[in-house]
C-alpha cells in the first residue's frame, strides 16, 4: 500500500510552485512531477489545483509564462519566476521555515502544558 498523500495548508501550493520554477522555466506537468518526486510521493498536486494556482501567480506578477515545446515535443506553457516572484519566494520560505521550526518544537516537546 502506498503512502497517503497530505492536504496542503492554504498558500502552501503557491510557495511550492515558486520554488519549482526558481531554477529555470518549467511546464505544469513537470512542476507536479517534481513536487511528487521531491516529497517521496507525499504531495501529489492535481491539475485542478495546479493550473488555477499557476494562473493566480501569473496574475499577481510572480511568474511569467511563454509557449514552447516539452521534452515530448508537445506544445506547453513554460513558467518562470519574475523578480517580484523571487522576492516573494524568499519571504515565504523564511515564514515557512519559522513555522516548521515552531511545529517541530511543539511535537518534540518533553514537558506538558502547565
Amino acid at each position: 500500500m502506498g503512502k497517503p498523500s497530505v492536504d496542503l495548508f492554504q498558500g502552501t501550493l503557491d510557495v511550492l510552485i515558486l520554488k519549482a520554477v526558481s531554477w529555470a522555466p518549467v511546464h505544469g506537468y513537470s512542476i507536479a512531477r517534481w513536487l511528487q518526486q521531491t516529497t517521496d510521493d507525499v504531495l501529489r498536486i492535481e491539475e485542478g489545483s495546479l493550473y488555477p494556482a499557476l494562473h493566480r501567480l501569473e496574475a499577481r506578477g510572480l511568474i511569467e509564462a511563454e509557449w514552447g515545446l516539452s521534452e515530448n515535443n508537445r506544445r506547453a506553457k513554460f513558467y518562470r519566476l519574475t523578480v517580484k516572484g523571487r522576492k516573494q519566494l524568499r519571504v515565504e520560505a523564511s515564514t515557512w521555515a519559522r513555522f516548521a521550526g515552531a511545529v517541530a518544537s511543539v511535537l518534540g516537546a518533553t514537558t506538558q502544558p502547565a
